[in-house]
């Protein structure tokens, strides 16, 4: 009400009425004690209170507001930075910089991470160059415990100091810490700002332990896309057989079937670079990756086929009880079951044949020997009729047989 009359000092006189120090000290949250004793902890009184002395008071008093919220332990980390904003509008920079560590002792990560970054990127506006141990030991004592989800910021400021003031070996050695320290899904980011700070300080060529090292670290989709890079690079320098080795080394990673863009890239460099010989290197490669792929695809057919087979039931009994079973699942089990019943079935035929009786063995054999095309010869007519004996005229030996004889 006070200040909607525009009464800002008799509003200040309230506020600081209401923000004094009870003599019986109770806790905010404790429903049990009155508001008056709980009232001076309330960090909205607390923030008009320091509003109206910015604006309205002395830089003295409104100091004074800003370090009771601090002595009390209710400041957030947006009271810590607005002190700080207050104290540099006033040219108090070494007391602006004394609220930040208060700030920073005050509160945990990922809370603090505000305070932070306002406090580096002031501390490096104001000082650059001129006090640089001071702000490694800074930068060195935030990223000591800042958790990976908002390190990358970090790291990338701190580099920044030291390409603008400090050693390029420094900054290598902080990117390159930053590709450890990032979660898995910003590494890929992180290489390539590394790559290109690298190629910008030292050349394209001292960019490439950083392409091996992205490769050997990064999944394969991301992997292959580096590797992508690293051969037209290589290409470009006039590295034929080095971008080739890098083609080999990435198709071991890259099935036929799915990254068709990875072979047809090799496929115009080597017509473009290479000859007949490595063109057909480049394809048993290709065979040779076709058929591994194949192998793991047909080996884990296998072992849902092989787990499937231990299931009872068919695909419409299992269906009910499985809901989360795909249809293509259903179909496996039951061409599992089939085979397993086409192979008992195969069983026990070889056991009817195995125990069967003797008489019954003879019977199929003269059915199987009998032939009904068969021609019957009269064997009686060969019985009546005897053997009769001629003589053989003598022409018939010629000059074998002797006369007297």
């Amino acid at each position: 009400m006070e200040i909607r009359h525009e009464n800002y000092e008799r509003a200040l006189k309230h506020l600081q009425r209401a923000t004094a120090i009870p003599a019986r000290r109770a806790d905010f949250h404790d429903q049990t004690e009155p508001v008056q004793a709980r009232l001076y902890k309330s960090l909205k009184l607390w923030s008009l209170y320091a509003d109206l002395e910015e604006s309205f008071g002395t830089f003295q008093t409104a100091k004074a507001v800003y370090d009771r919220i601090i002595d009390l332990r209710i400041a957030s980390p947006q009271i810590i930075i607005n002190y700080g904003l207050f104290l540099e509008e006033n040219s108090y920079f070494e007391e602006a910089f004394k609220a930040y560590e208060k700030g920073v002792s005050l509160f945990k990560w990922p809370n603090v991470y505000d305070i932070w970054n306002t406090y580096l990127t002031k501390f490096v506006q104001r000082y650059g160059g001129k006090k640089l141990e001071r702000a490694r030991d800074l930068f060195e004592q935030c990223l000591e415990q800042s958790p990976p989800k908002v390190a990358k910021n970090l790291y990338l400021l701190y580099a920044k100091l030291e390409e603008d003031h400090g050693l390029a070996r420094h900054a290598m050695a902080i990117y390159e810490r930053a590709t450890k320290a990032v979660p898995p899904e910003e590494q890929y980011d992180m290489f390539n700002i590394y790559i290109k700070r690298a190629a910008e300080l030292y050349g394209v060529t001292h960019t490439r332990p950083i392409y091996e090292k992205a490769i050997e670290v990064l999944p394969d989709d991301q992997a292959r896309e580096m590797c992508l890079r690293f051969a037209d690079l290589e290409r470009k320098l006039g590295e034929i057989d080095r971008g080739r080795t890098i083609y080999s080394h990435c198709a071991q990673i890259c099935d036929p079937r799915v990254t068709a863009d990875f072979w047809q890239t090799w496929k115009e460099f080597e017509i473009a670079h290479g000859n007949e010989d490595t063109v057909r290197e480049m394809l048993r490669i290709k065979r040779s990756v076709q058929a591994t792929y194949n192998t793991q695809v047909n080996y884990m057919s296998a072992q849902m086929l092989s787990s499937a087979g231990a299931t009872s039931g068919t695909a419409a009994d299992l269906a009910p009880q499985n809901e989360n079973v795909d249809d293509m699942r259903l179909l496996e089990m039951q061409a599992a079951q089939m085979a397993a019943k086409n192979r008992d079935e195969a069983i026990a035929k070889g056991r009817d044949i195995l125990f069967v009786r003797a008489d019954t063995i003879q019977s199929k054999l003269a059915q199987l020997a009998h032939n009904p095309e068969e021609i019957q010869l009269d064997d009686e007519d060969d019985d009546a009729t005897g053997i009769e004996k001629q003589t053989v005229p003598s022409e018939v030996f010629g000059s074998l047989k002797k006369a007297d004889e």
